[in-house]
């Protein structure tokens, strides 16, 4: 299946080639799981990056520290994961993450 679920979460474990899944996914908040809008963009040459973009509007209370790529809309497999700073969001909010993927 194409990889093209993002889905963000609390945890702060640093990425590692190892990762199967989201350390710990938000499930709730408007923040779950999501299709993202896929499309190919230019790193160096013309579509060699997969850039895939998804706003969520937040409806609860959260400190984000990780986002990931994935196949399917529930469990799936994880092409990427990232962690970050916390970005802390409160209802009413939007969250947008973009996530892109070079290949050389």
């Amino acid at each position: 299946a194409a990889f093209t679920y993002l889905g963000v979460g609390i945890g702060t474990t640093a990425a590692a080639v190892g990762n199967t899944t989201i350390e710990t996914e938000i499930t709730d908040s408007g923040l779950e799981r999501a299709a993202a809008t896929c499309t190919r963009v230019q790193t160096t040459v013309a579509n060699d990056t997969a850039q895939l973009d998804k706003t969520w509007t937040v409806t609860g209370t959260k400190a984000v520290t990780e986002c990931g790529i994935l196949n399917a809309a529930a469990v799936g497999t994880l092409l990427g994961r990232q962690v970050f700073t916390a970005v802390n969001v409160v209802s009413g909010d939007s969250l947008q993450i973009i996530y892109k993927v070079a290949c050389s």
